[in-house]
């Protein structure tokens, strides 16, 4: 039996773990070994994330761990420390179109720039000047009745100016070369088999090869995969964090549909949308609790298609949002993995009471945007801070001993 020797072993090589790994490398000369089981980055819940980066959620400790998190992607060159980078931000900007109560709207509004955030209010004609192709209703359309629809004008709509995306199959790229850069070993086609201990502490990993990585410290950020990793180190979560199936569509942009597109909330349509691919794309995803129920009982064998009827109900609502989408072509759709906390729709980062054992899991779909504050929070518990990179935030906010987060409504983009 191999056995080798590290200072860190973290699970998983999506977006959190690799940020983990990047964050720990910039301040530490630890001997640190990514595990991926997959082949290459991307084929777990990163590679089917929208990424869309936005600031906009009700507690001012989540605004601050995406006001960082989308710090590092505007400045992701800086971040990584280095010129030669794939991904690049494309701050369009995140428009929340109004939900028919202007007074959240508002308040919404304050609590941004509050706390540093670009942010504008937009009136129906402030909307359509800068976006003339999005239709500013107040009414979401009937998907059923042949009645003709009337629109409903008045409302006010927030623009988070410094709001966009990043692609995050380049951005996973740019962190595997950055972490190789620096140090880490990062080995794909491996699997954590098991976990050793003694006297209730981390030893070791054992890979599914049998041989070990003896290490004191092992991080989780197994994404869909934690409760299995949870089971073979014997951890008790009181968490209840379920893999569950979300589903996007996407079309080609037609040429009718004009004029700048940032990434749009249509609260009262239940979707959201972006561009890809330069601009040649729609992609169309849902902000509905209901679209976020399907649990899977087996990250590995799950439909990774969009169902007709999600595709049908989700373009309906585009095609009403969007002037010049009056033909939707031949859609296409995808799914892909959240790992959803149930208790409060937050992650759980921090130590557990193995020692040596940290957990980055149950991201709740708000993984992507809050990966470089996330990975912050794990170095500063275990290396301490170091720049302008780091999250203020405290690490116990998010600690897997915390009391469930208590909000009004729970869902990914509360």
């Amino acid at each position: 039996m191999t056995r080798q020797t590290a200072d860190i072993v973290i699970a998983g090589a999506g977006v959190i773990g690799l940020c983990a790994a990047v964050q720990l490398a910039r301040r530490s000369t630890a001997r640190i070994v990514v595990v991926e089981r997959a082949a290459t980055v991307g084929a777990g819940s990163t590679g089917a994330s929208s990424a869309v980066c936005r600031h906009k959620y009700s507690l001012p400790e989540m605004i601050t761990l995406a006001s960082d998190g989308i710090t590092a992607y505007r400045h992701w060159s800086e971040f990584l420390g280095t010129t030669d980078v794939l991904a690049h931000y494309q701050d369009v900007g995140v428009l929340w179109l109004g939900n028919g109560n202007p007074e959240w709207t508002h308040r919404d509004f304050e609590q941004m720039t509050k706390h540093g955030i670009r942010a504008a209010l937009l009136d129906d004609y402030e909307l359509r000047t800068r976006f003339p192709s999005i239709n500013p209703c107040l009414r979401a359309p009937d998907l059923e009745s042949a009645d003709e629809h009337r629109c409903t004008g008045g409302g006010v709509h927030l623009l988070e100016l410094d709001g966009g995306y990043i692609d995050p199959v380049d951005v996973l790229h740019d962190l595997l070369a950055s972490a190789r850069g620096k140090g880490v070993d990062v080995r794909f086609r491996t699997e954590v088999d098991g976990i050793e201990t003694a006297g209730g502490r981390v030893t070791g990993v054992r890979l599914a090869d049998q041989s070990v990585i003896s290490a004191p410290i092992l991080i989780s950020a197994a994404g869909p995969w934690c409760t299995r990793l949870f089971a073979k180190v014997g951890l008790a979560s009181p968490w209840r964090l379920e893999p569950t199936r979300i589903q996007m569509a996407h079309i080609d942009r037609p040429r009718a549909v004009i004029g700048d597109l940032p990434v749009t909330v249509d609260q009262v349509g239940g979707i959201y949308f972006r561009t890809q691919n330069r601009g040649q794309q729609i992609i169309v995803g849902s902000i509905q609790e209901a679209d976020e129920r399907e649990t899977v009982p087996d990250p590995d064998q799950f439909a990774s298609y969009a169902d007709d009827e999600f595709m049908r109900s989700k373009l309906h609502i585009l095609e009403h949002r969007l002037r010049g989408l009056s033909d939707v072509g031949r859609p296409r759709g995808y799914s892909g993995l959240y790992t959803i906390n149930r208790h409060d729709f937050h992650p759980i980062v921090g130590s557990t009471p193995i020692d040596g054992l940290l957990v980055a899991n149950g991201m709740s779909g708000h993984g992507f945007k809050l990966a470089p504050a996330i990975g912050s929070l794990i170095a500063q518990i275990l290396a301490g801070p170091i720049d302008s990179f780091d999250t203020r935030v405290d690490p116990a906010f998010l600690s897997f001993n915390r009391a469930p987060i208590v909000l009004k409504s729970l869902g990914v983009v509360a």
